[in-house]
């Protein structure tokens, strides 16, 4: 009974969503301009785009700010 449940819920936070927006928490700084976001409601996840705007995170976006992650680390000497 437990996906029916997560299913039920996961609905009930899609439904608050669209009534009252989305509650956004910060789950992962790219850099210091680029963070990832995912809505404690509806579990929807968003990354900043190029124009500082937010999108959706798509496997296109993730793999890009995995790059980011990256580049960032070894251009400020965090890599290990």
């Amino acid at each position: 009974m437990e996906p029916t449940t997560s299913k039920f819920v996961y609905a009930i936070g899609k439904v608050w969503c669209a009534v009252f927006g989305h509650q956004f928490l910060t789950t992962r700084n790219v850099t210091n301009h680029f963070k990832e976001y995912r809505c404690s409601k509806c579990r929807l996840e968003l990354t900043n785009d190029e124009n500082g705007q937010k999108v959706f995170l798509t496997p296109e976006h993730k793999a890009i700010n995995e790059t980011l992650v990256l580049f960032y680390q070894k251009r400020h000497h965090l890599v290990v």
